[in-house]
């Protein structure tokens, strides 16, 4: 069962060693997610750093030269490495790059191979005797090389402390599961918010507890924030029973809907207080409040502070 909200005790660190003709999308499609969790949990809930085998800049595929952090070798105890190669990967297949990654995995809890990543890893041992994917238009030729690897054509495999992942738009997916594991399945709800996410924008499907019911009564709340619709509503849109729309929710999200709902709507109030210069009155309008009293009352329930107090925090002057 996922969890709706988790503490933060200490930040997921990550490290996201890079190489020359990398994806910069993939690569984006992990580090922005990652901000924004950081953003609208008010917290530190990720920290990340760059690298390259050397410490030397690394250059997309698309030409963008990106200053890393520092050198793989000095990598530190981390909970995630990601390793990220696109185009050319065959080029970075050496003994060098192989022994690096050997020691380097020691060094994380948990190794990510993003787009053709998953070749060098396992061409350094580390998907030995493991499940794997890569950026499917490999897939054949890894499968052929790489004997010791059960090859799967999908967008993402887990097997233990190793994760494979096919591309940047599974990249995206995997890191919004991320979010959800470390940063609670509220902070997971914010971010899809942000990137737009597909039209029902909750649990993907390819990953577990993805329940198409729980997506399509998400996207039935994000239409209905100004008119908010109530359980015996929304089940009835939905054509369930209300109390099988809230053991479902409670199983894919770790919260009944009405935790949902409001949530939802109190995220839109924070982002018009935030990126608006309406009223009180008319965000209260416009998220489904009753009056701006009734508003408050629940934002200060959440965020600790009362509209107007926010929107100074917001915006010092």
């Amino acid at each position: 069962m996922q969890k709706w909200t988790k503490a933060l005790d200490a930040p997921i660190t990550i490290g996201f060693l890079i190489f020359d003709q990398f994806s910069n999308l993939c690569l984006s499609n992990c580090l922005e997610p990652l901000r924004a969790a950081n953003a609208v949990a008010r917290g530190q809930f990720f920290e990340w750093r760059i690298l390259t085998l050397t410490g030397a800049a690394a250059q997309s595929s698309s030409g963008i030269q990106v200053l890393p952090h520092g050198a793989l070798g000095d990598l530190e105890r981390c909970d995630y490495l990601f390793v990220h190669a696109s185009y050319g990967h065959d080029s970075h297949d050496t003994a060098p790059t192989r022994r690096a990654l050997r020691r380097a995995a020691q060094q994380a809890g948990t190794i990510v191979g993003l787009d053709a990543g998953p070749w060098l890893m396992a061409s350094a041992g580390l998907l030995d005797g493991r499940h794997a994917t890569l950026h499917w238009d490999m897939l054949d030729a890894f499968a052929e090389r790489f004997l010791e690897v059960e090859v799967e054509r999908t967008r993402a495999v887990r097997d233990g402390p190793v994760i494979t992942c096919a591309g940047a738009m599974s990249a995206l997916d995997l890191t919004l599961d991320l979010i959800s594991q470390h940063a609670g399945m509220a902070t997971r709800l914010d971010v899809e918010d942000q990137f737009m996410h597909g039209n029902e924008r909750t649990v993907p499907r390819d990953m577990p507890g993805g329940d198409t019911l729980v997506r399509r009564a998400v996207g039935l709340m994000r239409d209905h924030v100004e008119r908010p619709l109530g359980l015996t509503q929304l089940a009835r849109h939905l054509t369930c029973q209300p109390r099988t729309l809230d053991r479902r929710f409670r199983r894919a999200l770790g919260a009944p809907p009405g935790t949902v709902y409001r949530h939802l709507r109190l995220s839109e109030a924070r982002k018009l207080l935030d990126g608006t210069h309406l009223g009180i009155a008319e965000i209260a309008v416009r998220c489904g409040y009753e009056s701006p009293a009734a508003m408050g009352r629940a934002m200060k329930a959440r965020y600790g502070r009362s509209p107007t107090a926010l929107r100074k925090y917001s915006h010092p002057t």
